[in-house]
């Protein structure tokens, strides 16, 4: 077991979050574990079907696992996954799931592949239509994956996915299995190619029109250039730190590299772990009781310590909605008020992931986050109880993984820092709030000379009039804040806007004062520019944003929290809305019109811009409902 770490009193405020956490979600939590625990057999779960069930559940299989199925003894292991052949990230699960049946068989278990879930790539879909689908993709995989776990053939389950709102949506859905042990499957990262800095540098250029298309491509091809996740720390790698620091990676597991012999080891390692946390396995680990307040939090300090992608103030909190656990914006700041910011990983520093694992990587992030007291040791993992778990370091040893106790100091400072030696004594997110709503920020990567802007505001109702109003250079000479409204996720989908970066980055080095306000999202790219992002409530619902017009001095203050426009409130209050969101038959055509539906119900972004409605605390008319 940990020494030192595991004794480091909860630091105050992570103590005192967790606990307003555990008192705010008490009845919503026992609810929610009630019906967890109401779902787990003690024996195989196929033993409750009937004779013809069974036989359809079993029809299609090869010996010998159609006979462990009919026996009714061995642990049945559903493996879900996000594989298409054309994302970089998803690509290296195509043969993973006959290494898991293997692994699994040898581990004295059975398995199936139960489904697929979709996956798309915002890095393709940036500034397309698709793009405004991503974000109700997340909820979509979540009902994707309770198909596939509905089967009642299952014991264990393995997630197989990586990016963006694949990971989160699998977690949800896998949730509504609390019952089930379930282990996370990560791909790895790509190796290094063209540091991102240069490519940031080559987009601006292209914004400017001094370099042409085929340079650009030639740029862009190097930076995504094989198997595996990109290696800026957006989303996708943001999502992997999450899911080890929740305990639901084999530890270290997160980012070995595609199609190395470690990676492959620590495929079969997770196989055999997940027929060991099956009751037949001996040691019960229902990912219901594994995701608890303690591991939410656990996650809100890994995102806020390494800078991490600002839709995780989404995801996280639709995630802890689907255990029963309510979070909010105001615990996420004032856990970032309090942890420190320990890395400096590309778009907050020139280092990509690879060179965060050659620093010390996650087993020595958890380490120093432990012995700061930033991280709750007292745990379930699926690995066993305790995150000290997760300070070692995985090794080969032959083709077997073995696990050796991790570095205890940083081997590049200009990458990783100890807890009490940060790169800045705050989280790398901050909330925003005023007359125009509430609002996220992330201020890891913009220097303190750029995060209070007060400027008049230039308003655009779509990216595209933003981008043409560059190209004629009406927003040359000037200070600005681009206003960019109805992009949130009743008007559209809420797409990421990431294609304003470049231009606006063009005109901050230029020397022109800019931010950017906006309802949609930024994603864990957002650099040096300060973006208000995630504005609530949106334009399309009567949020204030549909009131501000050109010229009206609006201020982003990322040091004091403040999202303001500089008016007598009276006047402000009584301005009529003006713009608005594209109707239905505007928002029609590849495949838009199919989640017109979710765009009807969908929640705000500071709920977690959820279709998914979390479920009440019981009542007396209402009783929890048991499972049959």
């Amino acid at each position: 077991m940990s020494t030192s770490a595991s004794q480091t009193p909860v630091h105050p405020v992570v103590a005192d979050v967790t606990d307003r956490i555990a008192r705010r979600s008490a009845a919503t939590r026992a609810a929610y574990l009630a019906r967890t625990d109401a779902a787990i057999v003690k024996g195989p779960a196929r033993g409750k079907l009937a004779c013809a069930n069974l036989a359809h559940g079993f029809a299609a299989a090869d010996e010998p696992v159609k006979s462990g199925l009919k026996s009714g003894r061995k642990p049945n292991v559903a493996i879900v996954s996000s594989y298409n052949d054309m994302l970089s990230a998803h690509q290296p699960f195509r043969d993973v799931p006959e290494v898991l049946k293997k692994s699994i068989v040898r581990a004295g278990g059975l398995a199936q592949f139960a489904g697929g879930v979709p996956a798309m790539c915002d890095g393709i879909t940036q500034g397309r239509a698709g793009m405004e689908l991503s974000l109700f993709s997340r909820d979509l995989i979540a009902m994707s994956t309770a198909v596939a776990l509905s089967h009642d053939m299952f014991d264990a389950a393995m997630m197989l996915g990586v990016c963006d709102k694949i990971v989160p949506g699998l977690l949800i859905g896998a949730l509504s299995f609390g019952h089930l042990p379930t282990v996370f499957v990560p791909a790895g990262p790509m190796t290094s190619g063209l540091p991102n800095g240069e490519k940031a540098r080559v987009r601006q250029l292209y914004a400017e029109g001094k370099v042409g298309r085929e340079e650009l491509l030639e740029a862009e091809s190097a930076s995504y250039h094989s198997k595996g996740t990109c290696t800026f720390y957006g989303t996708a790698n943001s999502n992997q730190m999450l899911m080890e620091v929740m305990g639901l990676h084999l530890p270290d597991a997160t980012f070995a590299n595609p199609d190395t012999p470690l990676r492959a080891a620590l495929d079969r390692a997770a196989g055999a772990r997940a027929v060991a946390i099956t009751h037949a396995g001996g040691e019960p680990t229902p990912v219901g009781h594994l995701v608890d307040e303690k591991a939410i939090v656990n996650a809100c300090v890994a995102l806020l310590a390494t800078g991490g992608s600002t839709n995780h103030t989404m995801h996280l909190v639709a995630i802890a909605a689907a255990a029963g656990i309510t979070l909010t914006w105001d615990d996420l700041s004032d856990l970032s008020a309090a942890v420190p910011l320990l890395t400096r990983i590309y778009p907050n520093g020139s280092a990509d992931i690879n060179h965060f694992v050659a620093a010390g990587g996650t087993p020595f992030l958890v380490h120093t986050l432990l012995k700061h007291g930033y991280l709750h040791d007292d745990v379930l993992t699926v690995s066993g109880r305790g995150l000290w778990r997760h300070t070692r370091e995985a090794r080969l040893d032959g083709e077997q993984v073995t696990w050796e106790e991790g570095p205890k100091s940083s081997l590049d400072t200009d990458v990783l820092r100890a807890a009490d030696q940060p790169f800045a004594p705050d989280g790398g997110l901050r909330m925003l709030s005023g007359r125009l709503g509430r609002a996220v920020i992330k201020t890891s990567a913009v220097k303190p000379e750029h995060r209070v802007v007060t400027a008049p505001a230039m308003v655009f109702d779509d990216q595209a009039d933003f981008l043409a109003a560059f190209a004629e250079g009406r927003l040359d000479g000037r200070d600005l804040v681009a206003v960019v409204r109805y992009q949130g996720p009743a008007a559209n989908g809420m797409p990421e806007l990431h294609k304003l970066m470049p231009a606006l980055g063009v005109l901050q080095d230029r020397g022109q004062r800019v931010a950017v306000v906006t309802d949609g999202r930024m994603s864990g790219a957002s650099g040096k520019v300060p973006a208000a992002i995630h504005v609530t409530p949106e334009s399309a619902l009567g949020g204030p944003l549909a009131r501000v017009r050109d010229g009206d001095l609006v201020t982003v203050d990322a040091d004091a929290g403040v999202l303001e426009v500089e008016l007598p409130d009276a006047e402000f209050q009584r301005r009529e809305a003006t713009g608005r969101a594209p109707h239905d038959v505007e928002w029609a055509g590849t495949g838009r019109e199919l989640f017109a539906g979710f765009r009807a119900i969908v929640g705000t972004a500071e709920t977690g811009a959820s279709v998914i409605r979390p479920l009440p605390a019981p009542t007396e008319e209402a009783p929890v409902v048991q499972p049959v």
